[in-house]
């Protein structure tokens, strides 16, 4: 596994006086079910409270900046349990912070808070401004590590909601120019990074660990899981996720089986850019053979993906994509777009099918179709025997440097 990143600026030191979590995007989730980058923060809030190093957290809000002791960071963590971000947490924030101001006196409320040698860290992709840079180096000795997820919106901007684009690269720019060290969720993600910028900090890859919730079918709505063998797909229904190669596969399994036509889930709220897509979800009638759900939790999703027939992920670009770690966890079926970030973290398990080849996908969920009907299925010794990444080891590699 690689370790270093490209360019010339020193590694970040191992300096530990504190760490200041950005925690600005995990709040910005208040009242909603958690996305995968929402989780990751999650993650490094618990385990930054969870080590000897004081810590703190930093939120941006329409008033100005709030800071974070433990008591704020904990009442984050208690309010963002079973796959959400309970409503109504910021005004707990403001009256348990240690420090709130406008945003014109960030670098004075961080001076005052924040011991010399403090590791600023984002994880969200979000509030890494020039003046939250600017304030953080008015701390003496600070340093700056940033997590890089993956570069699709610049890879992909025709996927992308209305200026993400341009954020991202003003985002990333800055990551290279001003971080002290990248933190790459894979291989992949540090090559591309390398293909879009020229120089950038020295960097670590660490996978992301997975968490996964114990399935909770009590927590399905009525008619769920359907009767008989049915598939899922679990997402977000934006145009990256190729929901339309799915709807366009079940048509044509329409067309060969009629009334013994397997059940689709696709579970996921609905996004941006997918007017189409939408049009041909509400065409469905309360009979069809697919279904659309939004609002699981993750306990109810578990029960789904360890009951279906297989997981389907036609996802034409994913930074890490969580759903197919979580059925090669419940040893359920595998298929999804043949990504690099599969490959590097779950081998042969997945059956690997271009998102452009619409055949092959018929093919791929008759075939596991049938072989859920004949109870034939018998997983190999590579899906049964597969380790999944852990947050333990995640930290093991990046703690040590922040």
């Amino acid at each position: 596994m690689a370790t270093h990143g490209v360019g010339t600026k020193r590694a970040t030191t191992t300096n530990k006086a504190a760490r200041l979590l950005d925690l600005t995007r995990l709040l910005s989730r208040s009242g909603r079910t958690l996305t995968g980058v929402d989780r990751v923060e999650r993650a490094y809030l618990c385990a930054f409270l969870d080590s000897d190093v004081p810590c703190f957290g930093l939120v941006r809000t329409k008033l100005g900046y709030i800071l974070l002791g433990n008591q704020g960071m904990e009442a984050m963590r208690a309010g963002s349990v079973d796959g959400r971000l309970v409503a109504g947490l910021l005004p707990v924030l403001r009256k348990r912070a240690l420090g709130r101001q406008p945003k014109a006196l960030l670098a004075k409320m961080l001076r005052k808070h924040l011991p010399a040698g403090t590791t600023y860290v984002n994880t969200g992709h979000s509030n890494l401004s020039k003046r939250v840079v600017r304030a953080v180096r008015k701390v003496p000795d600070s340093q700056i590590a940033v997590l890089i997820h993956d570069t699709i919106p610049l890879d992909y901007p025709e996927y992308q909601a209305e200026g993400a684009t341009e954020r991202f690269q003003k985002f990333l720019a800055r990551a290279c120019r001003e971080a002290d060290l990248l933190i790459y969720n894979s291989e992949q993600t540090q090559a591309d990074v390398a293909r879009w910028c020229a120089q950038c900090p020295e960097g670590i890859v660490a996978h992301l660990g997975i968490e996964f919730a114990t399935p909770e079918p009590r927590e399905l709505p009525d008619g769920l899981p359907p009767k008989g063998p049915y598939f899922l797909t679990v997402g977000t229904i934006e145009p990256r996720k190729a929901h339309s190669l799915l709807l366009d596969v079940w048509g044509q399994l329409e067309e060969t089986l009629g009334p013994e036509t397997p059940t689709l889930l696709v579970c996921g709220s609905r996004g941006w850019k997918n007017e189409s897509v939408f049009a041909r979800l509400d065409a469905v009638g309360p009979n069809g053979h697919i279904k659309e759900i939004a609002g699981l939790s993750d306990g109810a999703i578990a029960a789904l993906m360890k009951g279906a027939t297989a997981l389907l992920f036609p996802s034409y670009a994913e930074g890490f994509g969580l759903p197919p770690a979580e059925a090669a966890h419940h040893i359920t079926s595998i298929v999804c777009n043949d990504l690099p970030i599969y490959r590097e973290f779950l081998g042969n398990i997945p059956v690997y099918a271009p998102s452009g080849d619409a055949k092959l996908w018929y093919q791929a969920v008759m075939t596991a179709y049938e072989t859920a009907l004949s109870g034939e299925y018998a997983p190999s010794a590579e899906a049964k025997q597969w380790l999944p990444p852990t947050w333990e080891a995640h930290f093991e590699r990046v703690l040590r440097l922040i």
